[in-house]
């Protein structure tokens, strides 16, 4: 399923985007990636500062905002749009509307038995455009109990793709985590990779390497839980893409709007203080 023509030719844009040009050459690049895509950057260093495309993908934030300390907030992980949001009902949500898929298969398990407790909590999608910052941070702090790496293709997760095939997340390559909020209610928090480079890091489990020719569905339990803070990076896509939220019933308030565009770190929902 790797070399599906998809991870082929992100694999092919990679060894160009990972590539350190002379300055001069590279200044060129990386200006005419920021005009072509209306990056924005004035909170991140100076684009000729970037030694590669990968490096203006996965720029750091010069100044990152304040987050907010109420224990129950829930922020926003990433810079996004949101693009679908709801009730899972059956093991369904949707990619975008009328576009449904699996819950369970998403996240690499079509028992719906074991994840029947999803059945009735929310989803949210977060769509990343290619101009967005890539990195990736925790909306509430979280317990990590496991990572499973299912490889699959990359193909875009654009609007028209997603209006278009059905189950498109399915069969993307994806990093799924199972994270426990601090009422110990569960969630999923799933990177779905896309075309292009097509990788996604997780600093806290370097074994994960993605969008590789032989890569295999590997899952990584953690017998001592990896504590992360809300608003804690995890990781960065080396691509625009998708981040979904499938949360345990009664956990999340989310407030949101359809194609509402946010930013890490805004104020999107409370968890329920209950147990």
């Amino acid at each position: 399923m790797a070399n599906h023509y998809t991870s082929t030719l992100s694999r092919a844009f990679g060894k160009f985007a990972t590539k350190e040009f002379p300055s001069s050459f590279q200044n060129i690049v990386n200006k005419s990636y920021v005009k072509l895509m209306g990056l924005d950057m004035s909170n991140f260093a100076p684009t000729s500062s970037y030694k590669s495309l990968k490096d203006l993908f996965i720029r750091e934030l010069k100044k990152e905002p304040t987050i907010d300390a109420s224990t129950t907030s829930v922020v926003s992980p990433c810079d996004a749009k949101v693009i679908a949001f709801g009730k899972i009902e059956k093991s369904t949500a949707y990619q975008i509307k009328g576009m449904e898929y699996n819950t369970n298969e998403l996240i690499g398990d079509k028992n719906s038995v074991r994840f029947e407790f999803l059945d009735g909590g929310e989803y949210v999608n977060f769509y990343l455009s290619p101009k967005d910052y890539h990195r990736y941070h925790m909306p509430f702090d979280v317990k990590v109990l496991s990572l499973t790496h299912i490889p699959g293709k990359l193909y875009p997760v654009n609007m028209p793709l997603l209006k278009s095939k059905k189950s498109l997340y399915l069969e993307n390559e994806r990093v799924v985590l199972e994270v426990l909020d601090r009422f110990n209610k569960r969630h999923f928090i799933v990177l779905v990779g896309a075309l292009n480079v097509g990788k996604m890091a997780v600093t806290f489990e370097p074994r994960v390497k993605t969008n590789t020719k032989d890569s295999k569905r590997v899952r990584y339990s953690y017998d001592e839980p990896k504590n992360l803070k809300k608003g804690e990076l995890f990781g960065w896509f080396e691509m625009g893409s998708t981040i979904v939220i499938l949360s345990q019933k009664d956990t999340i308030n989310w407030s949101l709007n359809l194609n509402q565009k946010v930013s890490f770190a805004n104020l999107l929902g409370e968890l329920y203080n209950e147990y």
